[in-house]
């Protein structure tokens, strides 16, 4: 077969195809014998506490029982939470429930909902074991009434509860909120009417989740290295006669990195500007000039339009509908090919601009807490490396020396049907805000309990 003069760094594959979920007790014993070297690998040897762990308990006795159903609603701000929270609630919670004299009905599990594109990044491992654990993918931007059937089936139906994150995707911030997408509370009440038109008893609730961790001296120092690995992509060799505070280092950095951007996109610099606002303008730039790239029109909030971009770009690596492309003629093959490249390279400009959307924080100072430091310097490194084209799998996470699980009061979905019937927007946007601030509590909670 011919092959193209200058083959492209990504080439065009067969569209991924995952089968049915399934709970597969093989698949549960495998993970059991690998998942804490697994762990080890992306937590170190972290201690991990259950924080409000009452209230896990009795919600999960409540569901595991029939009595209710349960959504799992967990903060995402770092990227690891599904796989630890999996190791949680399949190895860990039946112990820990039954050391405070609780009993569950079943074995402790939890079904994951997870973005499609998860499996044609995520290699043949993910595709492996999500779909033996239960898991169910769904898509983004467009109409999945296969995968909404799933999810509500098992919402309903059970006999687990079903885990989610309402950020939509990694948020990259622990001790704050940026957003939350109303899909997991319009699915919630959509289930919870069906459930009343069963004439159900059974309630059901969003039980919030958040994850918090915190470091401790060899985190402070892996903090410093990833500090000076900054500097150094920025050019910045600190001089022994050099003293710049902490906050400043990051500033010269941040504001370095944030100049390439602004010169990447043709944006003028502005320095009467707050460096929020530059930003913005060139995480703006970054998604338009994908959109522009992709023949896209940029209409829509900023979301949206981003996992528009995101999936118009993996359907040019992974084909839809193609069987063999071994059988597709030559020219058409290195047309796909250079389509599958481009693609490439314009998710490097989606990329940018979804971290940036996140990056728009305070800087640290000195007084901040560490975990706070830690955060915005892996952030800050990430800005570095969305701007070399990288993505979140080039993030450098620092194991952390303690992982607190904190658990939120329930919001109960059934107990709201009324308002929701009467208006439906105002109930999905009660319901999100009574949400969010069970969030707030639980990060609220946690701070003043390490800060005693």
């Amino acid at each position: 077969m011919y092959k193209p003069y200058r083959k492209p760094i990504v080439t065009s594959s067969p569209d991924v195809k995952v089968p049915p979920p399934r709970i597969s007790r093989f698949v549960i014993f495998l993970v059991s014998v690998l998942v804490r070297p697994y762990l080890i690998l992306l937590f170190g040897s972290a201690k991990i506490v259950l924080s409000g762990e009452k209230t896990i308990f009795d919600v999960f006795k409540r569901t595991l029982s029939g009595e209710s159903r349960c959504i799992i609603a967990f903060r995402h701000p770092d990227g690891r939470e599904p796989q630890l929270l999996s190791w949680l609630f399949l190895f860990r919670l039946k112990k820990l429930a039954a050391k405070s004299g609780v009993r569950f009905k079943r074995r402790p599990h939890a079904i994951f909902i997870y973005g499609y594109e998860v499996v044609r990044w995520g290699g043949w491992t993910v595709r492996f074991f999500m779909p033996n654990l239960g898991a169910i993918p769904i898509h983004h931007t467009k109409l999945d009434s296969k995968g909404m059937a799933m999810i509500n089936n098992a919402i309903v139906n059970g006999p687990y509860p079903v885990a989610l994150a309402p950020e939509g995707q990694v948020s990259y911030s622990t001790d704050s909120v940026p957003r939350l997408e109303t899909g997991s509370i319009r699915i919630g009440f959509q289930a919870a009417r069906q459930l009343a038109q069963n004439n159900s008893n059974c309630k059901l609730e969003i039980l919030p989740l958040s994850v918090h961790f915190r470091y401790g001296r060899s985190g402070e120092r892996a903090m410093e290295k990833l500090l000076v690995k900054t500097e150094k992509l920025c050019g910045f060799l600190r001089r022994k006669d050099e003293r710049l505070s902490f906050e400043q280092r990051l500033q010269r950095c941040r504001d370095y990195i944030l100049e390439i951007n602004e010169g990447r996109y043709c944006i003028k610099s502005d320095n009467s500007l707050s460096f929020e606002l530059r930003l913005e303008k060139a995480v703006n730039a970054a998604l338009e000039t994908a959109e522009r790239m992709l023949g896209i029109q940029g209409e829509g909030d900023f979301f949206p339009r981003l996992y528009r971009v995101r999936h118009e770009c993996w359907d040019r690596i992974f084909l839809p509908g193609v069987v063999d492309l071994k059988k597709m003629q030559p020219l058409l093959r290195s047309v796909r090919d250079l389509g599958a490249g481009e693609a490439w390279h314009i998710a490097r400009h989606q990329e940018l601009a979804d971290f940036g959307w996140y990056f728009c924080r305070p800087l640290p100072g000195e007084g901040s807490s560490l975990h706070n430091k830690v955060e915005y310097v892996q952030n800050l490194f990430d800005f570095a490396n969305r701007t070399m084209g990288g993505a979140i799998s080039g993030r450098v996470n620092i194991h952390p020396r303690k992982i607190i699980i904190r658990s939120g009061n329930p919001v109960d979905l059934c107990a709201r049907l009324d308002e929701y019937r009467e208006n439906k927007k105002d109930a999905v946007s009660s319901a999100a805000c009574a949400l969010e601030k069970e969030y707030l509590d639980c990060i609220e909670e946690v701070n003043r309990i390490e800060k005693g």
